[in-house]
């Protein structure tokens, strides 16, 4: 599979999904906060770590996959389903990269300087990412 960027999804893309987005963005995010109310800010975090705007992405890319199969009059859940299972694996990478750049964070930020901690930070999530990556490459 070859990583590359697509614009043009950008104006497939209704008003109506990127509401559906924000939504379940903004929900995840008072979510967080009212934990983190409840139990400190720790535990609140790492609520704030959850991809706030995956079950809506996972729906519609469900739904456009359906959609596409069906104007060719064909059924389209099962592929519609394994579009969503696709991108469910990829966000789950790029959580246990996001759970190395917090543990870094977590640990080096009451040590060394802010700017320096962030940045080892970012090294560390690039690293993971691009482990986990090619790790996915060779198992399947």
């Amino acid at each position: 599979m070859l990583v590359k960027v697509d614009f043009s999804s950008l104006r497939r893309t209704r008003w109506n999904q990127y509401l559906t987005r924000f939504l379940f963005g903004g929900a995840v995010t008072v979510l967080a906060g009212l934990i983190a109310k409840r139990f400190g800010p720790g535990i609140g975090g790492l609520f704030l770590a959850f991809p706030a705007i995956f079950p809506a992405s996972a729906s519609l890319i469900q739904k456009h996959e359906m959609e596409k199969k069906r104007k060719v009059g064909q059924d389209g859940r099962k592929r519609g389903r394994v579009a969503a299972g696709i991108d469910a694996f990829g966000a789950s990478m790029g959580c246990l990269a996001l759970g190395a750049f917090a543990m870094t964070t977590w640990k080096l930020l009451p040590r060394i300087p802010t700017g320096v901690t962030l940045a080892l930070a970012t090294m560390t999530w690039a690293a993971t990412a691009a482990t986990v990556w090619m790790v996915r490459k060779r198992l399947w």
